[in-house]
């Protein structure tokens, strides 16, 4: 089905990946920013096993798996998908999107991804066939003007398939990409992995920025220590 055909409206199942390395409150917001712009039921929050564009994850799968579960547990319309966990190989996003359309071959899917990943699409194993089978929904910090120097390989399709209208997210299965204002959040995962293996007074400094489960986690399982 091309983009802006039309089908009977249903909410779209959302997606938001990442190694959750470890898990914190700005991949929490971002979520829920994402669910509330697009009026979503739920966001999966999908950890990924073996990363193709970044280097190996400090935690194990398991221990990842193990922090988000606590992460998510009280927190409304966040659910887990550990498919990529399941799945040997590299956790290319395509084949995820293409396991899901066999599981709902019409219904709408939408991609959540973070401004700097969306521009770094290009390097992504099969990038050109995302939109085939997912929407894009861009998570745009405030006042981070994202779109002016997109590489040229995405400038057609941001013109082509942008839009400001979340109900043609529902309308159609897949092809478009739509803008979802987030909450500016200045939290890194690597820096707080950083802190924690510094220890002491560094590391404590972090605490704050997860949710207090997955840091009584971390420091019973002494992840990330030096």
């Amino acid at each position: 089905m091309t983009p802006g055909a039309t089908m009977g409206d249903s909410a779209p199942i959302a997606l938001l990946g990442g190694t959750f390395d470890p898990v914190h409150f700005g991949h929490i917001g971002l979520a829920q920013d994402a669910r509330r712009a697009l009026a979503l039921p739920q966001v999966r929050m999908m950890p990924a096993s073996d990363p193709p564009h970044r280097p190996p994850p400090g935690a194990s799968a398991g221990h990842r798996l193990a922090m988000l579960k606590l992460a998510i547990a009280r927190r409304r319309g966040l659910v887990l998908d550990d498919r990529e966990l399941r799945r040997q190989g590299k956790s290319y996003t395509v084949l995820t999107l293409e396991e899901l359309r066999r599981e709902n071959r019409d219904g709408p899917l939408v991609l959540v991804l973070g401004a700097d990943a969306f521009r770094g699409l290009p390097n992504w194993y099969r990038w050109q066939d995302i939109l085939a089978l997912a929407h894009i929904a861009v998570a745009a910090r405030p006042r981070d003007p994202f779109d002016a120097a997109l590489p040229g390989a995405l400038e057609p399709l941001w013109a082509e398939r942008r839009t400001a209208d979340r109900a043609v997210l529902a309308s159609s299965p897949a092809g478009r990409i739509f803008v979802v204002p987030t909450t500016a959040r200045d939290i890194s995962a690597s820096a707080i992995r950083s802190a924690l293996a510094r220890g002491g007074d560094e590391a404590r400094k972090v605490r704050a920025l997860m949710p207090r489960a997955v840091w009584d986690y971390i420091a019973a399982h002494r992840l990330y220590a030096a």
